[in-house]
């Protein structure tokens, strides 16, 4: 596996650790250490990343491949130093790899071996020296832990420590600590830990968007998720799953907002471990029905770190928020190799279509197509047409009935207290039927249930097998 820069490496060695502690099921820690090596010629950057999940095979780092020309190239000389163990094993192993080396007659250096003295313990440590600055390396590493936590893996603790900085002789600084929490269940889904840590970033980062003071809080969000798994190849068990956040700030005003606000970051992963943007992706997410859930797509743009989507006529004070992880299922089945998982656009449009469909099926009235917006503006001019028919009927039998149907008493027979009433049921039938999923083949939501149901369905339609809802 080919990586082209520092950042990519790192990657890979921090989502190999990752998954090292999911499979060994129990609390983890998860270290990044900078140490300076001031006596180097030139100055070196010592990076430790050490797990303590199940030990490691030599084999896992044996099929990556650096560079020999860049900027990675004059920074580091392609030495990593490996140091495992499993909770069994009596000693820890070490070992010496040369990234630069050609892969096929790379050979691992086993060098002396450390006694455990009887301590049963597992984890993995990799290291490696470049020439770099250490605040720089700080910067990136904060940014990966920052994005990571949106999986928000529930039993892993994760810290990033440096040794003073650029600042000779400081002492350790801890500039990332994520603790684990106690409130989170290893019983829930990876899904549910997604769409939770999705809400978990917007509230970090709500200023970014709008002023602290009218950013809404945990309560004020809506969150939608949706997952889908490939069993095609059986080498490989490809899982997409996709989580939405909706964020909507009442009574704003323009000061609140920052530039371009309304537009969504769409953040993606792989193999638990933030990725740069693919083609892939960009095709699933321009190929989605926007419409269909009442948003009109301008652009869909590459931004590395993440996509942006640019949105026609977006209300400012209502934004989305959107995150995709592909991985491969088998790493909560064994012991897992580092191995390049693909991306699938179909898989990624359909997973991030369940989230918005689960999203619209949780929450009323949001993200309603376009059509419907289209048919709920007739709402209140048929709700007081039919409310003129019931209120002004002289069968006083037939008044009481339709008003038993909408479930008011006689004393509420005032005018805007029915058609009030007929608007809603029409809205909420037409939204119902906005939430089916398409090409479903159930029954259209009736306009009014009780102990007598009314359809209005045309002979016609009913003898050709049509939804009179859907004309």
């Amino acid at each position: 596996m080919e990586f082209a820069s520092l950042q990519d490496l790192c990657l890979l060695l921090i989502s190999s650790a990752i998954r090292r502690c999911i499979c060994s099921e129990r609390l983890c820690r998860l270290s990044v250490l900078l140490q300076r090596s001031p006596a180097s010629d030139p100055p070196l950057v010592r990076i430790s990343i050490s797990d303590t999940g199940l030990g490691s095979c030599i084999e896992e780092f044996q099929n990556l491949k650096c560079p020999v020309e860049g900027i990675l190239a004059e920074t580091w000389n392609g030495i990593v130093y490996v140091r495992t163990t499993n909770i069994c094993d009596k000693e820890i192993s070490c070992y010496q790899l040369n990234l630069k080396e050609n892969v096929t007659t790379r050979k691992p250096i086993l060098l002396p071996s450390n006694i455990k003295h009887g301590v049963k313990f597992s984890g993995t440590e990799v290291c490696l020296s470049v020439s770099e600055s250490i605040d720089v390396l700080l910067e990136e590493f904060n940014c990966f832990f920052q994005k990571i936590l949106v999986l928000k893996v529930p039993n892993i603790a994760m810290e990033v420590m440096a040794d003073g900085q650029d600042v000779p002789g400081s002492r350790n600084d801890a500039v990332f600590l994520e603790k684990f929490s106690p409130s989170s269940s290893f019983a829930a889904s990876t899904l549910d830990h997604l769409k939770f840590g999705l809400e978990s970033y917007v509230l970090r980062h709500g200023s970014s968007l709008a002023c602290d003071s009218c950013f809404p809080n945990r309560d004020n969000l809506r969150s939608g998720g949706g997952m889908v798994c490939e069993d095609k190849h059986k080498t490989t068990k490809l899982v997409v799953e996709a989580a939405v956040v909706t964020t909507e700030i009442s009574n704003p005003t323009n000061n609140c907002f920052r530039a371009g606000c309304s537009n969504t970051k769409v953040l993606c992963f792989k193999d638990f471990a933030p990725c740069s943007i693919s083609e892939a992706l960009l095709k699933a997410l321009t190929g989605i029905d926007w419409k269909r859930y009442g948003l009109a797509l301008e652009c869909a743009i590459d931004q590395r770190s993440h996509a942006l989507l640019k949105w026609e006529h977006m209300p400012l004070s209502f934004h989305i928020h959107i995150v995709v992880h592909c991985y491969d299922k088998h790493v909560f089945e064994a012991m897992p190799l580092l191995q390049k998982t693909r991306f699938d656009k179909k898989l990624i449009r359909k997973a991030v279509k369940l989230a918005l469909d689960d999203f619209k099926n949780k929450h009323a009235g949001v993200l309603l197509s376009a059509d419907t917006l289209k048919i709920s503006k007739f709402a209140p001019d048929l709700a007081k047409s039919i409310a003129g028919l019931v209120l002004y009927s002289s069968d006083m039998d037939f008044k009481e009935e339709c008003l038993a149907i909408l479930g008011l008493q006689p004393h509420q027979s005032e005018g805007e207290i029915v058609g009030e009433n007929i608007k809603n049921k029409i809205i909420s039938a037409i939204e119902v039927n906005d939430r089916r999923q398409q090409g479903t083949k159930e029954v259209a939501p009736l306009l009014f249930e009780g102990r007598h149901e009314l359809q209005f369905v045309d002979d016609e339609c009913d003898e050709d097998g049509l939804d009179p809802m859907d004309l």
